[in-house]
């Protein structure tokens, strides 16, 4: 598996197997961030995602939808991309950094979070959830 840096980003496809992006920790971002290159786009999360979304995950003890939405489309309640932009998450609210470009968090962290082998990962044409491993 790649080392996650710049030099060496995590090469992930989406759930569906449509789209192949890279990832990669920007450790010293303020605030640390992941970026995401979706072609020539750019997006950026809290690098403390990963570990956000897994507690998360071990909390709801079952598989959550993904719905993934676009920053300007509202996410569907209790989905993965919902819990990324909510007021009650633990950073109290938007987890993605990059303004007009926070949306589809459910898109872009689950692939990682699978290939990190943190969860487990549905992989339809639609409607893919994800749940914790347990260890």
């Amino acid at each position: 598996m790649a080392a996650g840096t710049k030099e060496d980003p995590w090469v992930l496809t989406t759930a569906p197997g449509s789209s192949q992006y890279t990832m990669y920790r920007d450790e010293q971002a303020e605030p640390p961030a992941l970026v995401c290159q979706v072609g020539s786009t750019t997006l950026k999360y809290r690098l403390r995602a990963i570990d956000d979304l897994q507690g998360w995950l071990n909390a709801q003890d079952d598989w959550v939808l993904l719905g993934a939405a676009d920053e300007k489309k509202p996410a569907a309640e209790g989905t993965v991309e919902a819990w990324g932009r909510s007021p009650d998450n633990p950073v109290g609210g938007w987890y993605g950094l990059r303004n007009g470009y926070r949306g589809r968090f459910g898109m872009y962290l689950p692939p990682l979070l699978e290939a990190l082998g943190l969860v487990e990962l549905t992989h339809d044409a639609r409607n893919n959830r994800m749940r914790a491993l347990r260890n």
